[in-house]
Order: structure tokens, then sequence, then C-alpha cells
């Protein structure tokens, strides 16, 4: 393979398509499949707009362009790299974060919700003046609460301290540094004694079952912010022990939990647990209020 066999975008479009096909990649992490991923890339190298790839399908590509593109298709394909640790960037809806390998790519259902302001959940969103964000990775659910909730100071936990260093460069590029703090905390632990109108979080619940069998794509994650022991639950356990003197007496906590459902309803079999629609579908949050866990 040369240099030679490629002139346009289109050349580069269908091979790297093929070649992600045929490579059997995983695409969990923001793009759809070969096609949707292939163009990602390729609009992304050669700074195109991101949503314009028909304008430039036959224009023609400069050698170092072309290099540079088959770069980054064989370091996908062949490492199994996720696209957004090759480009730094990852998207919740219409907000770019930056990323790299010290978090996971961001990825949530509640990310849906935070633009509505978590309605009907949430009957006003005005009165949300402090929000809890545990697990918080990449710090992309809080610069979207910080968004929605014009009123709200977020606090943002994570264990790590390398995660950390990532949220505060989204916190930065976002401005939001007067709006959010992070702290570097096991959970509740490093906190101090405050009161939280709403608690979020999107913690670690792949099952230990699950994790043996994950794609390698997700291999390059930091593993600490996905695995949750036997059944997913051991993080979760703890928030939710420990959400009751965290809350506000109207306070609400909402947390993600994916695919495990069956092992959340068994961990909280004595919870009321109000499952919130999602695009896919009713199982991959649940939610609690304050009277409900006291």
């Amino acid at each position: 393979m040369t240099l030679q066999h490629f002139s346009t975008i289109r050349d580069l479009l269908r091979y790297a398509v093929t070649r992600f096909n045929t490579a059997e990649l995983y695409f969990g992490h923001g793009s759809s499949d070969a096609l949707d991923e292939a163009a990602y890339l390729i609009l992304h190298t050669l700074k195109l707009p991101l949503d314009k790839l028909e304008p430039f399908f036959d224009a023609r590509l400069l050698p170092h362009e072309i290099e540079a593109l088959l770069k980054v298709i064989e370091l996908r394909a062949t490492e199994r790299i996720p696209a957004a640790y090759i480009t730094h960037q990852a998207w919740l809806g219409s907000y770019p974060f930056y990323v790299d390998e010290r978090v996971i790519v961001p990825r949530s259902f509640i990310a849906e919700l935070i633009p509505e302001q978590l309605a009907p959940w949430i009957s006003d969103p005005d009165a949300i003046i402090r929000i809890l964000d545990l697990c918080t990775g990449s710090g992309c659910l809080p610069i979207l609460l910080a968004d929605a909730f014009p009123n709200a100071h977020v606090d943002a936990v994570d264990i790590s301290s390398a995660a950390l260093a990532v949220a505060q460069r989204n916190i930065s590029d976002y401005k939001l540094e007067d709006r959010i703090s992070l702290f570097e905390s096991d959970l509740y632990a490093g906190l101090p004694e405050q009161q939280y109108d709403l608690i979020i979080s999107n913690p670690p619940y792949v099952n230990a079952e699950s994790m043996r069998t994950l794609p390698p794509e997700y291999q390059h994650e930091p593993q600490i912010a996905l695995a949750g022991g036997a059944d997913g639950m051991d993080l979760v356990r703890k928030i939710v022990a420990g959400a009751a003197k965290r809350l506000t007496a109207k306070g609400v906590l909402m947390i993600e939990i994916g695919h495990e459902r069956a092992f959340a309803e068994a961990a909280f079999a004595d919870l009321p647990l109000t499952w919130v629609s999602t695009s896919a579908g009713d199982d991959m949050v649940f939610l609690l209020n304050a009277e409900q866990l006291r």
C-alpha cells in the first residue's frame, strides 16, 4: 500500500470503512458503525467541519495529508484505540470535551436528561443551589449541569487525581472554575459537611463477568472507572447508603447503571427505585428522593 493508491477523501473513506470492518472493530464510544467513525476521524484529522463531509468528497489530498490519514486509520484498526483517544476529543450532545487515557470516553444517558433540567423529576430548577457529581471522570456532567442549573454550584468528585486533571482542563475550557469545585475523594469521604439538592453519579458499574468479556477498545480505558465488583453494584451501594444524610429534605439522587438493572433491583430490593426513560429505554438510570432514602 502506497500513497499513490489514494488521491481523494472518497478514496480514504472507502479504504477506512473496509479496514475497520475487516478488523471487526467495536464501536461503542460515540460512533455507531465503521462509516460514521471513518468520517469522523478523516474530518477531524483534516481539520474540516465534522458535519460537512459531502462537499469535500472529491477534494484531492496532499501527500502529507494522505500519510497522516493512513496513520490514523492504522492506529484505530491495529491497536483498537478508541477514536476519542486518537483525536483527544469526545462529545456529549453538543458539548465537546478533551479526553485522553486518564479518563473513560464520556458517555452517559444522564447527559440526555440534563438539558431538560431533569424534568419532571426536578420541579423547580431555579431552586437547585448545590449539586454533587460522584465519579466525575472528565468533568463532563458537571459542565452540563452548571449550564442547565444557572443558580447551582457543582461539587465534582473522583478518586483519581489523573482524572481530575482532565476534568480541570475541561472546566477551564468552559470557563466554569467559579461554578464547579473538584474534590479528590473516595465518594463522600473527603467532602465537607454539605447537603445537596441533587446528587448525580455515573459510577463504575460493570459486573465482573462482563469485565472479562469487554471488547479490546474498552481495555484502553482506566479499568477502575469501569469495574463495579461481582454484581457491578459495589460503588452504587456506597453511593445510595451515603446519600440520605447528604441530600436536602427535597433532594434527589440519580444514578446510571448501564445494563445492570437486574443487579440493581436485587441490591436495592427494599427501595422503590424509579426508572427514568432514556433513548436506550427504561433500564439505564434510576432515581430516589430523600424521603425514600430516609
